[in-house]
């Protein structure tokens, strides 16, 4: 019976197993073969240059750029949306009327595509929201997008407005798991809401905190979409991330070897970060 069952477990992990290593193993052994080449992505002679494009990362102003500028919207995002999203769902696990209702409202941007959601917020900032300063008239300087000092705090804007509601619901759950007796026996022995929220809640939440940190740091990291149809990694470079820089060296400038170097720094960033952040949170959680 056992063996029957290990076999149907094979047959059924199969399937995932091979579309994971030939859609994600494979494309990752390959990018690092073609960075320690100089190869343009399209002839046959791939040239071996060993480190030389990693050296050449360290020198290179635009790479060093593009990471800035990631690192920025990552600290950003991970701030911006862990506090507001416990604290809508602190909201909404008060018993507030209507929580559905909010919780749908808060909810439904995260299912939107970030394509789509570029192009929303630039026509918000380039056209709506100008039309209501004509129609109040103030003299509010909507134009985000356009001004390389802005232009950071425009796209926190737009990722934040897609993707709270979806980090609200995890600590939602979170925070419906605690026992009420917790808090009953706090109130008894005189503990305020503060005092119940820093004490109780907070480590209580801690799993679902290492969750959102984890989730949130990684894809920030990895932003490109909303970029595409947002800014374009403009004005001028203000906004290009470390993704589309990749891209824009190894298929624009056919740097294929070039880009695979990049690509291999944010993959080995990707798993430092992760595994710091999942160690550093993984001591500190309480189960329930």
């Amino acid at each position: 019976m056992t063996k029957k069952m290990t076999r149907q477990y094979l047959v059924l992990v199969l399937p995932g197993f091979i579309i994971f290593t030939i859609g994600l193993i494979l494309p990752m052994l390959m990018a690092l073969r073609y960075s320690f080449t100089s190869w343009d992505g399209m002839s046959k002679v791939k040239e071996y240059v060993g480190f030389q494009n990693y050296i050449d990362l360290f020198h290179d102003r635009d790479f060093l750029s593009a990471w800035w500028f990631t690192i920025r919207f990552t600290i950003g995002n991970t701030i911006i949306q862990n506090v507001f999203a416990l604290l809508f769902a602190v909201a909404l696990d008060s018993g507030i009327k209507a929580q559905k209702l909010y919780r749908t409202a808060f909810f439904v941007p995260c299912l939107i595509s970030s394509l789509i959601v570029g192009f929303i917020w630039l026509k918000m900032y380039s056209n709506v929201l100008p039309a209501v300063n004509d129609l109040l008239g103030t003299h509010f300087d909507f134009l985000l997008f356009g001004n390389k000092d802005t232009v950071l705090t425009g796209l926190l804007i737009a990722n934040n407005w897609q993707w709270i509601g979806y980090w609200m619901l995890i600590y939602l759950a979170g925070l419906q798991s605690i026992p009420a007796e917790l808090y009953e026996a706090a109130r008894v022995d005189g503990a305020g809401s503060v005092s119940r929220f820093f004490n109780i809640t907070i480590p209580m939440l801690a799993p679902a905190i290492t969750i959102c940190v984890v989730g949130i740091t990684t894809g920030s990291l990895k932003v490109y979409d909303l970029l595409v149809s947002s800014t374009k990694g403009g004005p001028g470079r203000a906004s290009t991330s470390i993704i589309y820089q990749t891209y824009t060296t190894a298929i624009n400038t056919r740097q294929y070897g070039y880009g695979s170097a990049m690509s291999v720094t944010l993959v080995i960033a990707l798993l430092l970060v992760a595994l710091i952040q999942v160690k550093q949170l993984k001591a500190r959680e309480v189960q329930a």
